[in-house]
Order: C-alpha cells, then structure tokens, then sequence
C-alpha cells in the first residue's frame, strides 16, 4: 500500500515514465514481504532498454524490473535506496521521507 504522495505526483511521475524518462517516485510503503522497509523509491521508465541500462550502471539487477502496463519500474528499498537518491542528487526525496543510510 503507497501512502504519503500527491495525486500530482504520481501523475507527473507517469507521464515522465511514458515519454520514456527515467522517473523516481518515493513514497511511504506497507508490505508485509519488506517488514523493515517503510518507504520505497520506483525508478520507472517505460523504455525498457534504458531502464535495463540505468539497473546495470547501479549493479542492479535488470531481472527485477517490474513489467507492469504503462509502467514499468524498479523498486528501491533500504540503504540502496538511499545510496542511488544521494547519487542521482535527489536529496529532497530523501529529506522528505527522513531516510538515512540506517533506516528507510
């Protein structure tokens, strides 16, 4: 369950995937598999080769790319998360949910 965005977001975050963008979207998450995971960051892009190749230049594994519609996405979690945020220089991301490299 995705709690913790805007209707905006979300809508800004697919558009960016549909034209092909790499597009991040982190919001507050529940999910019984990740019971240490309350946020999550989807990195989508609906160009399958370049997300595939964004995975690849993090170490990444493309395999976990989630193949959903219009939407195609990896999942961020954890000190990962945090590391790829800082990288991408997406510190609001980071500062808005109050991750750290300890808890997310």
């Amino acid at each position: 369950m995705a709690f913790g965005i805007k209707r905006e977001e979300l809508q800004a975050w697919k558009r960016k995937v549909e034209a092909g963008e790499i597009a991040f979207l982190t919001h507050y998450w529940i999910d019984e598999r990740f019971p240490d995971s309350r946020t999550v960051t989807k990195v989508g892009c609906a160009d399958i080769d370049k997300l595939r190749h964004w995975c690849r230049s993090y170490g990444l594994n493309p395999r976990y790319i989630h193949l959903r519609d219009r939407y195609p996405h990896f999942d961020l979690l954890g000190a990962e998360q945090v590391r790829i945020l800082q990288a991408e220089g997406l510190q609001t991301h980071i500062d808005r949910f109050r991750l750290d490299s300890s808890s997310s």
